[in-house]
């Protein structure tokens, strides 16, 4: 039975790097029929926080992709630690009484390489267990093959064979002077007691998964297939960091942004795979039926970001056409909130006749405080009066065309085929051309040239609305 497992570690917001993980571990176990397995890490107890979990859900559940199975390490320490006695049982790892050795202090304090401690590696079994009972805090540590030297091997998925030689690998630590297991043993128990068949994880972890072999050596449990994934890079080269570029590698900035989350997902299963036939967007369907491992590259993808905009071109252009796609109904509601979180006073009704007026002039949702505006606020910020100025003609020809205008909104039935008409047969009958009629109406009650469609925002924002603001333009102009 194929299960694989997402673990992210509570320790700070869902990173793009571990959604795209995510998601490629829901493509493969989608496209192949198995089970997925969402393992919350959290036994790092000094840097879990609760805020780190809420923003970990918040991410996974606006991705809404789901999973099968739900499990907390920390709920399950007692698999941790019988795994880790068996593997010391076996005489595959030793106590480490050294002095205030917490088990991440796998570095020489002289300096250099540190392998393992003699000392303590060396030490009889009797005097250990002496030691220990006399209540000496200790660390455990696997007991790497040194005599003689083996290579380590596994094949990835991705990347081919991989080998490390164990002279090259350091006694690391299974279990904390504090009873609390490292990241390495309570991974590799639950790997083997949730029965995991394949590890899909990014490619900063190959250093580890050479320990993990040997763990699983040890617990005489099956190894299951790895592949690891390219890493994610910011455009100066370096792996993308929460610590370095902030917002920029979180889930959350761009949901709060108003990307739609299937392009996002779109957007992160194009950095590092490709389904080979130059497709960039694709459906959820089409992304599981496409997905598999022949498609991810070994070399790193850029995630292209500036100080000033943290969003991907590529994220912005795929969102932009998906928003264009969108029914207007299921757009009309996704913009909503947006409009809200503005300070607009945004009702159903009017969201879905503004809609259909901006849907092609969005990128993001959030757009929608910036372009739909003057339809939900009663005064129009201050502009300049020169904007009323039609090309090629005068404040003169502008004013004539706004009285005119008036005159024909105070009359005309209130549609846009209506006003259309009329409009433009007013402009006739000033002998000047439709835009220059135009374009100081769209000012007056839009307050900006660049503005959706004139006879359907004329509509949509109602008579008594464009007579007002028409009205305040005439007073600009006289």
């Amino acid at each position: 039975m194929l299960r694989v497992r997402f673990a992210p570690s509570p320790t700070g917001y869902l990173h793009i790097g571990s959604a795209r993980t995510f998601l490629f571990n829901w493509l493969y176990v989608r496209h192949n029929h198995g089970t997925l397995i969402l393992r919350l890490d959290d036994t790092d107890v000094e840097r879990n926080t609760q805020q780190s979990v809420d923003s970990i859900f918040d991410g996974l559940n606006w991705l809404g992709l789901g999973w099968d199975e739900y499990y907390q390490q920390s709920q399950r320490l007692e698999i941790h630690r019988q795994m880790t006695q068996a593997i010391f049982a076996k005489g595959l790892a030793y106590r480490d009484f050294t002095a205030a050795s917490s088990g991440d202090e796998e570095n020489n304090r002289e300096g250099g390489a540190w392998l393992f401690n003699p000392s303590a590696r060396d030490m009889p079994r009797t005097e250990s267990d002496r030691r220990a009972a006399a209540g000496e805090p200790f660390v455990i540590r696997f007991r790497v093959p040194r005599e003689p030297v083996q290579d380590i091997r596994f094949d990835d998925a991705v990347y081919g064979p991989q080998s490390k030689s164990t002279a090259d690998m350091e006694d690391f630590a299974l279990m904390r002077s504090n009873g609390m297991p490292t990241y390495h043993m309570a991974s590799c128990a639950d790997d083997v007691d949730l029965k995991i068949s394949h590890i899909i994880r990014g490619q900063d972890h190959t250093s580890n998964t050479f320990k993990h072999v040997l763990i699983f050596e040890a617990l005489g449990a099956e190894r299951p297939t790895f592949a690891h994934l390219p890493l994610l890079i910011a455009p100066d080269g370096s792996k993308l960091s929460k610590r370095k570029h902030g917002p920029a590698v979180s889930v959350t900035t761009y949901r709060d942004a108003g990307f739609l989350p299937h392009a996002y997902l779109n957007f992160i299963c194009l950095l590092g795979w490709s389904p080979k036939d130059d497709r960039e967007q694709m459906t959820r369907q089409e992304l599981t039926d496409a997905f598999s491992f022949d498609g991810i590259n070994r070399a790193n993808a850029t995630v292209n970001f500036t100080e000033e905009d943290p969003f991907d071109p590529k994220a912005v252009w795929l969102n932009a056409e998906l928003i264009r796609q969108m029914p207007l109904d299921e757009l009309s509601t996704e913009l909503l909130p947006f409009a809200r979180a503005a300070g607009f006073a945004a009702e159903p009704d009017k969201m879905r006749q503004v809609t259909p007026l901006i849907q092609e002039r969005i990128r993001l949702l959030r757009d929608v405080a910036t372009v739909a505006d003057f339809f939900f606020i009663e005064r129009l910020p201050p502009f300049d009066k020169s904007e009323l100025i039609p090309q090629k003609g005068d404040a003169a020809m502008a004013l004539a065309a706004l009285l005119r205008a008036s005159e024909i909104l105070s009359t005309t039935e209130f549609n846009h085929q209506a006003l259309d008409t009329a409009l433009r047969a007013g402009a006739q009958d000033m002998k000047i051309k439709p835009g220059q009629m135009f374009q100081p109406i769209r000012v007056a009650v839009c307050g900006r040239k660049n503005a959706p469609p004139l006879f359907e925002t004329l509509e949509v924002l109602g008579r008594g609305t464009c007579l007002n603001r028409i009205g305040e333009a005439i007073r600009m102009l006289s």
